[in-house]
């Protein structure tokens, strides 16, 4: 029996040992692969992050900009070299860019949780600049100077420069970071053109940071409290009349950033189209009187402000998909809410142009608009604006597209600042000479364009843009005054004239 026992042990335990071998032969079972899911939570594009409940969406364009008859890209030709209209003047100004954005977002219990960001890489054909004592440079790069003069190579062939223009995070109806301001139309400065230049509204395309909170009260009905940082894209200049400065309008003399400015906006936004309202409070925050001197005084802090009113019209009865665009603003002390920071002529137009007046070398059209003047021992004189923009778009049928647009904008000083400034003994009174018949610094620019798109496949585009504008300055008379070394022009006399300006941008741009 004993034998019999260790039999079967000695069987059962030779099994297992066979078994264990041959399971050990078998293939391993592998862990599942996690593949990318598509997220339909927040429309097309979008994509499970692997292992979490974030969905993430990439997108961007590829553009290529020729601006013609322009120093800058689609910033206008009036000041500068390109104001010059001479030698030192470009034909035109090349830009190719890559745009990347990257969008996230995350279901929680308090609602989504978003990041957005937005970033180019650019290359843009260099411009003239001005080293000084004739010496001139040819940039490589825009924004860039060469370290010898003539043709540097300023970057190489690596180069280019980053642009920022989205950085932010929405939660709970909050948004915080660099987004667009809150004051502007949805449309920004395009109510219907690619232009980067119009008057006539806010513009901060490429974003403001901001601490914002926008309440949805359904049915289309938003609003929105603000508090954004002026310093980058609002600030126009607090000029010191007592400090020289070109043409006798002073130099800006900013104390340092004390206060945010103030946003709110309501916006009713349907399928009939949308209509908005916006304010906004701006501070005005100089330095000393004479700067660097504590003991110098300086003037009180004033407040400006600026108010719009924008109107969309969607599906306009001369075709599917027409719309018109439109806005109103007026600004007090706010200067950058009407002219913004790309708009032409961005607050300082210095174009020259041809005279018939004899004796005459050239004619000269001057324009300046900050938020404020002031003189030694006075207050803030705070600028006055105001203007408007819009656009009428028409389909000709699902691949073309036309838009004629125009914008205009006012900008006034009080009689105080008048007095300071072409009483007697004022500064740009002295500045412009004894030729000076009329002594005004009130401006107007009126800005009329036209663009054409084609769309031969989806998501590529084909534009021509073509921009008039005209600066009515009330300046009239002569002035010797006109004389620059920079953009190489004489001591002469200079016909005080309203001038013209002319642009055609071509692009291409392709998104993904």
């Amino acid at each position: 029996m004993r034998k019999f026992r260790g039999l079967i042990l000695g069987s059962v335990a030779g099994l297992a040992t066979v078994g264990a071998a041959q399971a050990a032969d078998l293939p391993v079972k592998a862990k599942a692969v996690e593949y990318v899911k598509v997220c339909s939570l927040y429309g097309a594009g979008f994509y499970y992050i692997p292992g979490t409940d974030t969905c993430i969406k990439l997108g961007g364009y590829l553009r290529v900009d020729l601006a013609v008859n322009t120093n800058t890209d689609t910033l206008g030709n009036t000041n500068g070299a390109a104001g010059a209209r001479n030698r030192l003047s470009n034909a035109y100004t090349w830009r190719s860019r890559e745009d990347l954005n990257i969008d996230t977002r995350t279901a929680t219990e308090y609602g989504v949780v978003r990041t957005f960001f937005d970033g180019t890489f650019s290359w843009t054909s260099g411009t003239y600049t001005s080293t000084g004592a004739g010496v001139t440079n040819y940039d490589v790069i825009s924004g860039t100077t060469s370290a010898a003069p003539g043709n540097g190579t300023a970057g190489g062939a690596g180069g280019g420069s980053l642009g920022v223009y989205y950085a932010f995070i929405q939660f709970a109806g909050l948004t915080m970071g660099k987004a667009v301001s809150q004051f502007s139309a949805p449309w920004t400065a395009y109510p219907g053109n690619n232009f980067d230049g119009l008057v006539g509204g806010g513009g901060d395309v490429t974003g403001v940071n901001q601490f914002s909170y926008t309440a949805d009260f359904g049915q289309g009905i938003t609003a929105s409290i603000s508090a954004q940082d002026p310093t980058q894209y609002y600030q126009a200049g607090i000029n010191n009349l007592a400090v020289p400065g070109t043409f006798g309008y002073g130099t800006s003399d900013y104390a340092g950033t004390y206060a945010p400015d103030f946003i709110g906006m309501v916006r009713v936004d349907q399928a009939w189209g949308l209509v908005q309202a916006s304010v906004a409070a701006h501070e005005n925050h100089a330095a000393y009187y004479s700067p660097g001197v504590e003991t110098s005084g300086h003037p009180s802090d004033k407040w400006g402000w600026a108010a719009q009113l924008a109107l969309s019209i969607k599906n306009v009865p001369t075709g599917a998909g027409d719309t018109i665009n439109v806005s109103g603003v007026y600004t007090n002390g706010a200067t950058r809410y009407n002219i913004h920071e790309n708009a032409t002529p961005a607050g300082a137009a210095t174009i020259y142009g041809g005279t018939g007046l004899a004796g005459a070398y050239q004619s000269l059209g001057l324009g300046f608009a900050p938020d404020a003047v002031f003189a030694t021992g006075g207050g803030l004189q705070l600028i006055e604006t105001w203007g408007m923009r819009g656009a009428y778009t028409h389909n000709w049928d699902p691949q073309w597209n036309s838009a004629l647009y125009g914008a205009y904008a006012a900008v006034h000083y009080n009689d105080t600042a008048k007095g300071l400034m072409c009483g007697a003994g004022g500064t740009v009174a002295t500045a412009l000479g004894a030729g000076l018949t009329t002594c005004n610094p009130d401006y107007n620019i009126a800005q009329l364009g036209v663009i054409t798109r084609w769309t031969p496949v989806k998501n590529l585009t084909f534009a021509a843009d073509l921009t008039y504008m005209h600066i009515d300055q009330k300046y009239a008379g002569t002035t010797g005054a006109g004389a620059s070394a920079t953009v190489a022009k004489p001591a002469a006399v200079y016909e005080l004239k309203d001038q013209n300006a002319l642009q055609l941008q071509l692009r291409v741009q392709r998104n993904w």
